[in-house]
């Protein structure tokens, strides 16, 4: 019965928000508390049920998770550390698999998961198998220290529990044959925002379906990871990255992956039309739902999911029988104390015109828990079976649903709106803050689907963000630099 250390750090860090995410934004569970996750539709949840049915003995150890927001407080990683380092030090183990995020930076640290890893190869040499995510910021210290990390394969995400079991499996195959991968990088120098890495299009559509050759051709080649990369986070290695994890040599693999690639970089390159263009063309109203996305304030990507440029817009081209969520716990408190006049939104973000000054009928004020719909979405595999909104308010003004919460939520299931009393398939119109991701959800009730532009802190527009450390090139143009591909053999 082979001992396996299981331990998860999941953060996505947005670099250029305000402020921190500190200890109190995360979900932090310690030993045992682990095992309560055995069989919900999380990573975790996926591997404790395939532990359990494949004899492993689990040893617990931590799991720290968030949602996407500002920069990690040094603090958090400290403790994390705290936490982890006597399980390495004080348990026997055959193995450590790792439940990972790939784009977390604190505010020394630019590259937290290749840290952590760095730090337990130095404690021991077990092998370190684990699961990440498809917009990881892949580095040479990942590769370099962990044995076989497998990434999400879809986006939306899924698969995010299939891809930990993926990985599961190859810790099995290792024991089963003792062979021991080790993990080869390619960082082609591209950078795409997130609106250009679904898999349902080029180019991941096609570098996924490559990748997958490659697998099927080469059976030294365990895993070959196409990586969209974390856009929104200022480091050496923001960006797409290939990544196999082999018994052989991959070089020739990452290089023809790379070469397609650089093909299709410019279908990777997405904007989006302005707001105001996009709703004026919605009056008169077309027949069945429209769903208009807001990716610059894209609460998947760390915007705080209450920017308020799509807001006015509708307001602005009275644009009726429609919906929009918005997070913002002053409102919640104000509607809570009998105030029908609130400041809705516009307090998470710099780039926001502000709060918009409405008043309102008030429609429901309920707790905002709900069990997903769909167990195989984004948003479970970030959280369960459930999530959390908090206080939650309904309201209405000049024709327009808008649902208040407390947490921001990212729109990825539809129970967020049926838990609250809204029905979104008898309106015209629904606004979502996201970029792809919330597509598993909504595809199935939309008659179109149309991506607009506002300001906000995760517009697809690259050029307007001020890069420090992330490498110069294929932000925003097609143009191919060699000397930024680099290759890492380990």
């Amino acid at each position: 019965m082979p001992r396996i250390l299981l331990a998860g750090l999941f953060h996505e860090t947005h670099t250029f928000l305000d402020g921190l995410t500190t200890l109190t934004d995360f979900q932090i569970r310690r030993g045992e508390e682990l095992l309560d996750c055995r069989g919900d539709a999380s990573p975790l949840g996926g591997v404790l049920e395939f532990a359990t049915d494949n004899h492993w003995h689990i040893v617990p150890a931590i799991d720290y998770r968030a949602q996407p927001s500002a920069t990690v407080a040094d603090k958090v990683i400290h403790q994390f550390w705290n936490d982890l380092e006597p399980c390495l030090q004080n348990e026997n183990f055959d193995a450590i698999y790792l439940i990972l995020h790939g784009a977390m930076t604190s505010e020394t640290i630019l590259d937290v998961e290749g840290e952590i890893l760095q730090r337990i190869r130095a404690i021991t040499h077990v092998p370190i198998f684990g699961v990440f995510d498809l917009h990881a910021n892949f580095s040479n210290k990942m590769a370099t220290f962990a044995d076989c990390l497998v990434g999400y394969r879809e986006n939306p995400h899924t698969d995010a529990r299939e891809a930990a079991l993926i990985a599961a499996r190859l810790l099995m195959r290792h024991f089963s044959t003792d062979q021991r991968p080790k993990m080869q990088i390619m960082q082609p120098g591209l950078i795409w925002p997130p609106t250009g890495t679904g898999t349902a299009n080029d180019p991941m559509q096609s570098l996924e379906t490559l990748a997958r050759q490659l697998e099927a051709s080469d059976e030294t080649l365990w895993a070959m990871n196409v990586v969209a990369g974390f856009s929104f986070a200022d480091t050496p290695d923001t960006g797409v990255s290939f990544v196999a994890c082999t018994t052989g040599d991959a070089y020739l693999h990452l290089a023809q992956i790379e070469a397609k690639a650089h093909e299709l970089n410019h279908l990777g390159l997405v904007t989006d039309p302005p707001a105001d263009e996009v709703v004026a063309g919605l009056n008169p109203l077309p027949s069945g739902l429209t769903v208009l996305v807001e990716p610059s304030d894209n609460i998947g990507g760390g915007a705080p999911g209450d920017c308020t440029g799509l807001l006015r817009a509708l307001f602005r081209h009275r644009i009726h029988n429609a919906a929009i969520c918005i997070a913002d716990p002053e409102s919640v408190r104000a509607l809570e104390a009998g105030e029908r006049c609130i400041r809705l939104g516009g307090k998470g973000s710099r780039l926001d015109e502000g709060p918009v000054e409405l008043e309102v009928e008030l429609i429901s004020l309920k707790d905002g828990l709900f069990e997903l719909e769909d167990k195989n979405s984004h948003l479970a595999s970030m959280c369960g079976d459930f999530f959390d909104m908090g206080r939650c308010a309904v309201v209405k003004h000049l024709g327009l649903t808008i649902l208040i919460t407390s947490v921001k939520t990212p729109p990825f299931d539809l129970g967020q709106w049926h838990s609250q009393g809204i029905a979104l398939e008898q309106l015209s119109v629904v606004a979502v803050k996201a970029a792809v991701a919330h597509r598993r959800a909504y595809d199935k009730i939309a008659t179109r689907m149309l991506w607009v532009d506002t300001p906000g802190p995760c517009s697809s527009n690259l050029k307007s963000l001020p890069y420090r450390h992330a490498k110069p090139i294929m932000i925003c143009e097609a143009l191919v630099n060699q000397e930024q591909t680099t290759l890492s053999p380990v």
